[in-house]
């Protein structure tokens, strides 16, 4: 089983490295169709997240690539909805007994989401244009910023995804930011919010620490051999595939 969750991470692992397309995604749902109980998943792929993006915010730190204005605002919103998501679960747990059902449900719906950011921002990157949100100052926006944080942090409380990827949509579409400073605020933010969320799944016992080690051992070279090769595969057509795949994951998830 160890082999298999090891090489399961390399594969995770190495088309993260090759396209940018969020681990998540790709991780949680398969965990759930290996055997893995909802809700461990979940919590175990947090954990699992908060460790990689680590590398991330530290190199981005050194950079000085992190909009921490911008990273502030959307964690106010993000961090207590994650939180509350979170509590939500483990209430509906105790005295209706569905919570995995949820997740499960959730996570195939969100997926869906994902998969279509995920084409979005591989199609249309170059083509948006500065609008007039783009142009307003953070100051002008901090509302509707913690907004995007409460929303996104909920989706990410409850099924572990989109900590990446919705963000990076929102930052793409409504802020002037370079490219490094998107990526680098991006991650930084999502490490804080998969940490809070992944400690507070732990304290509910949602962790498979023994899942994390193995996936961990597989996704950290698979991660270094697809940046590596990255400059040498298409990535469009690769990430139009896995959006296909999560589509299909999606699908099976809400049982349809």
């Amino acid at each position: 089983m160890s082999i298999g969750i090891a090489l399961m991470g390399l594969l995770v692992g190495l088309l993260v490295g090759l396209t940018g397309v969020g681990g998540a995604a790709l991780l949680t749902p398969v965990l759930i169709m290996v055997g893995i109980q909802p809700s461990i998943a979940v919590g175990t792929d947090l954990v699992y997240n908060s460790i990689t993006k680590l590398f991330g915010v530290i190199q981005h730190w050194r950079q000085k690539t992190i909009n921490f204005k911008l990273m502030k605002y959307l964690a106010i919103g993000s961090v207590p909805s994650a939180a509350g998501a979170i509590l939500i679960l483990q209430v509906f747990e105790k005295y209706f007994h569905n919570q995995e059902q949820i997740i499960k449900h959730g996570l195939g719906y969100v997926l869906i989401l994902v998969a279509t950011a995920i084409l979005i921002k591989t199609f249309f990157d170059n083509k948006i244009r500065p609008n007039r949100w783009q142009l307003r100052p953070i100051e002008e926006k901090r509302t509707l910023t913690i907004l995007i944080g409460a929303g996104f942090g909920f989706i990410v409380g409850l099924t572990s995804i989109g900590s990446g990827s919705l963000f990076a949509l929102a930052m793409l579409y409504l802020y002037r930011l370079k490219g490094s400073e998107l990526v680098g605020t991006d991650i930084a933010h999502a490490f804080l919010l998969v940490t809070v969320a992944g400690l507070l799944h732990a304290n509910a016992g949602s962790v498979n620490y023994m899942l994390v080690g193995n996936l961990l051992i597989g996704s950290i070279p698979g991660v270094l051999i697809g940046s590596t090769l990255s400059s040498k595969v298409p990535t469009k057509p690769l990430r139009t595939v896995i959006s296909a795949v999560i589509i299909f994951s999606a699908l099976k998830l809400i049982g349809l």
